[in-house]
């Protein structure tokens, strides 16, 4: 059976703050570690009220210090907003503090507006010079060599894994070139995934990183008791969607009983083709509907992301998932 990861992304849920989702997400990378989860990511996001995940290197750090075996990185780290050499030496650090635990994906988008992307000193078009930075990133975390210019102090040797991020074909091929591990952001951007994993799997070349193509496919993944409780935890999460695209990101609301009471139409036709890689519902629901994912997409791993308002119900929902996983592995097995 391939792995189960989680992707935290840190939600700032009305009534809360920074302070209580920090700690909520320490709760959760500790459940996951105990329950199996292979890797814990959390992403770049900025100018983002409902998501205190911006200093990303810092909150990799916090949950990596207060887990000891669980892998924990970025999914991802938003390149064109730092310099290659700034980003090698932070999770050169990382990776002289939790050593053979720290993962870095990296995403071509800025992963916030263009207000904010010019107040982070960054430039419109630094997307463009991506697969140079990548390729300057990578060197960094190659043992220095004598005469070297510049070097990163930690990170020049350091054992960090790389991985690209993507919506488009365009990480897919990078990827494939690059002989890195490619995970796409299927949670939220469901429309290219076939066609990104055939161009990532055909065009794979092997290198010292990776030998042969694997990939990682994100997935909405929220279980309750029943099918009913889980779509009613699962509409704090659509209604973030639809007041971002309204263009008024907030903080995670609470669950309502109805959500077409609070979008209009052609909002919940948006948001269900976004969301549309997601199993919701009771354990026997979320397995069937995880079994079918795996079966058609074929992944080597698959990562759960699930905003819900209720902490305690979020950390039931992931031990539920992990159940899911045993019983899949069980019929796997026999």
């Amino acid at each position: 059976m391939i792995p189960f990861s989680i992707l935290d992304l840190a939600p700032v849920a009305e009534g809360g703050d920074p302070g209580r989702t920090f700690r909520n997400t320490l709760e959760l990378a500790r459940l996951g570690e105990r329950l199996g989860y292979l890797r814990y990511w959390l992403a770049e996001h900025h100018n983002m009220p409902g998501i205190a995940s911006a200093a990303t290197a810092v909150l990799i750090g916090h949950v990596a210090g207060g887990t000891s075996t669980i892998r924990v990185g970025a999914g991802g780290i938003m390149l064109p907003n730092h310099s290659p050499l700034q980003v090698a030496e932070q999770f050169g650090t990382l990776a002289a503090l939790h050593p053979g635990r720290i993962d870095l994906g990296l995403g071509r988008a800025p992963g916030t507006d263009q207000a904010t992307m010019r107040a982070l000193r960054r430039y419109a078009d630094a997307a463009d010079s991506f697969p140079d930075d990548v390729l300057e990133l990578l060197h960094y975390f190659e043992p220095a060599r004598p005469g070297q210019p510049v070097r990163a102090v930690p990170g020049a040797g350091a054992d960090v894994s790389v991985w690209l991020l993507g919506s488009s074909l365009f990480g897919a091929r990078l990827a494939a070139a690059l002989g890195l591990p490619y995970a796409f952001a299927s949670h939220f951007a469901p429309d290219a995934m076939e066609a990104a994993l055939d161009v990532y799997r055909r065009e794979f070349r092997p290198s010292t990183r990776l030998a042969q193509p694997y990939a990682m496919l994100a997935m909405n993944v929220v279980v309750a008791a029943s099918d009913a409780e889980a779509r009613r935890l699962f509409t704090s999460q659509q209604q973030a969607f639809v007041n971002l695209r309204r263009g008024m990101p907030g903080l995670l609301p609470p669950p309502v009983d109805d959500i077409a009471a609070v979008a209009a139409p052609h909002e919940l036709r948006n948001v269900e083709h976004a969301l549309a890689c997601a199993a919701v519902g009771d354990p026997a629901t979320v397995e069937q509907a995880i079994a079918a994912f795996i079966q058609r997409h074929r992944p080597d791993e698959l990562m759960l992301t699930a905003n819900v308002f209720d902490h305690a119900a979020r950390l039931r929902s992931f031990e539920l998932a992990a159940a899911v996983r045993g019983r899949l592995e069980a019929k796997e097995g026999g």
